[in-house]
């Protein structure tokens, strides 16, 4: 399909195409009326009176059949063949009216400038050929018949010169709008783009953005926002009623717009939120950006910042921690072994040495997250695997400890770290032991292996029969240091997580409904997109 083909199938080629045949359908019309009204013998000149009347009525019959069967022409030839036709049939009603003096020569301009808006180039200029080679032969004949139509040939030639400079002209125009349209439909393709592009950023920040209304009506708001605010759908709706803390904080911002909100979060399983406001001036009406970051990251990436100084810290002065901490442990082993101490001395000696090794294990734990090595993927059975490790760990276990392993059927891979997987899996297992045994003559453990339904990915999920873990302890229960028992270190299910994640795996807490007891979910990564 060429240039002039897209033209035509164009809207803007078609409504040409009809007014073309309005066109010629007018005169037409007009001429029928002129001998219908004896006024053609007042105003022209026939040469060929006859020709002219049944030539005027084959024009109107003609362009109307025309017309109804030819519509929406698509191809060139049509729309050539419909202008040479209708050239040709005006040369003949010049010729039978008497010449230039009729002015229907005026009329053949009219249709050579129509036919090169959609005729470019060479064919155009051949329909302008056809209108003033007609326009001079036919003066020529009728001056043969004639001789007072000699005088005609200045007309003749200026009327022909006027058909090449309407077709020129007109195609000059044409080629400039063109240009300009196609220029206008680049732009605005750009300009799509750019706004379609906006829209997918806008979406895929992380950062929440909400426009509001007069009315804290949502104008916008994009997924960051819905997922923090814990909604599905906010346009359009009043944001009072759904998030009635960001509204106090927007109010609060409008009486001191430089005093910086509080955080807010909205519900206890939500992220915690710091809120910032810009006003928006549109015209005569006043809108409020509104941006949401999330805290929690923030405060998390700040956190492991603190943990690499505190590592390598640590890591410079362990050795000196070391020696006066083992010589301390040491020197409690030896007191407590003596026989001339009492009851309430040897307590004291082994509370000596309990703090002692507790510090010994908090340096541990602080100099692995500084030596942390990088995680070497391997690709794993995971049913295979698991029974091994259950049985590795049965064989050390105690005779009040009891490890349940369910998996199901087929065959479930994933690519980890082998060594970072034993690490995290033994250490969530003995939290749920000695978890499980306050509550129960023996603690269990219960190791269940699935994929998951909608993501197609394994999970394991690590779950005992324990008291389970209070909503005023869940927000805490990933952040190093936090402990709510005397002997622990609260670096553990951190340091899980941390492994987790360098494995491309994620590890959640998932309260177990109606049941008593804790559920820590790992959710592999696929083994193809692990990178």
């Amino acid at each position: 399909m060429n240039a002039e083909d897209l033209t035509l199938a164009s809207p803007q080629g078609q409504r040409i195409i009809r007014l073309y045949h309005f066109y010629r359908l007018a005169i037409g019309l007009a001429l029928v009326l002129l001998i219908s009204s004896d006024l053609d013998n007042q105003l022209l000149e026939l040469v060929q009176e006859e020709l002219f009347r049944y030539g005027s009525w084959f024009y109107l019959i003609f362009n109307g059949v025309v017309a109804v069967l030819v519509q929406r022409p698509r191809r060139l030839l049509q729309v050539f063949s419909l202008a040479l036709v209708d050239v040709i049939l005006l040369s003949a009603l010049f010729y039978a009216a008497g010449g230039t003096p009729s002015g229907i020569g005026n009329l053949l301009i009219v249709a050579v400038a129509i036919a090169n808006i959609l005729l470019r180039g060479r064919i155009g200029l051949l329909i302008a050929a056809v209108a003033a080679s007609g326009l001079i032969y036919l003066t020529f004949y009728m001056s043969l018949s004639r001789p007072a139509a000699a005088s005609q040939y200045l007309q003749a030639g200026a009327l022909g010169a006027l058909c090449f400079a309407a077709a020129l002209f007109v195609q000059g125009i044409s080629r400039r709008l063109q240009y300009s349209e196609k220029l206008a439909e680049q732009r605005a393709a750009d300009v799509a783009n750019l706004e379609a592009l906006n829209a997918l950023i806008l979406q895929r920040m992380r950062t929440g953005i909400l426009v509001l209304d007069a009315q804290h009506r949502v104008l916008l708001a994009n997924d960051g926002a819905l997922s923090m605010l814990g909604q599905d759908e906010l346009a359009g709706k009043i944001l009072d009623p759904h998030c009635p803390e960001l509204i106090k904080r927007l109010q609060d911002w409008l009486h001191n717009p430089a005093m910086r909100p509080p955080t807010l979060q909205i519900h206890a399983e939500s992220p915690v939120l710091q809120s910032s406001f810009i006003a928006l001036q549109r015209g005569e009406q006043t809108h409020t950006l509104v941006f949401l970051e999330d805290v929690s990251q923030i405060a998390q990436q700040a956190q492991q910042l603190k943990l690499a100084s505190l590592g390598r810290l640590t890591a410079g002065i362990a050795h000196e921690i070391r020696n006066p901490l083992g010589a301390i442990s040491h020197a409690a082993q030896l007191l407590q072994e003596s026989e001339e101490l009492d009851a309430a001395d040897r307590r004291l000696a082994q509370i000596i040495q309990d703090h002692s090794r507790r510090m010994n294990l908090v340096i541990e734990n602080v100099l692995q997250l500084s030596r942390r090595r990088q995680a070497e993927p391997q690709l794993l059975d995971l049913k295979y695997w698991l029974h091994r490790f259950a049985s590795e760990f049965r064989n050390s276990a105690s005779a009040q400890q009891i490890l349940h392993l369910e998996t199901g059927a087929g065959t479930v891979q994933t690519r980890m770290d082998p060594h970072q997987l034993t690490q995290v899996l033994t250490n969530l297992v003995q939290n749920g032991m000695r978890y499980s045994a306050q509550c129960n003559p023996k603690g269990q453990v219960w190791l269940r292996l699935f994929r998951d339904a909608e993501s197609e990915l394994p999970v394991l999920e690590v779950v005992d029969d324990g008291p389970g873990v209070s909503a005023e302890h869940l927000h805490h229960l990933f952040e190093p240091f936090y402990t709510t028992e005397n002997k622990g270190t609260g670096l553990g299910l951190y340091i899980s997580r941390e492994l987790c994640e360098s494995n491309q795996a994620r590890l959640d807490y998932k309260p177990r409904e109606g049941r008593s007891g804790s559920c820590f979910r790992i959710t592999f990564a696929h083994p193809r997109k692990l990178s």
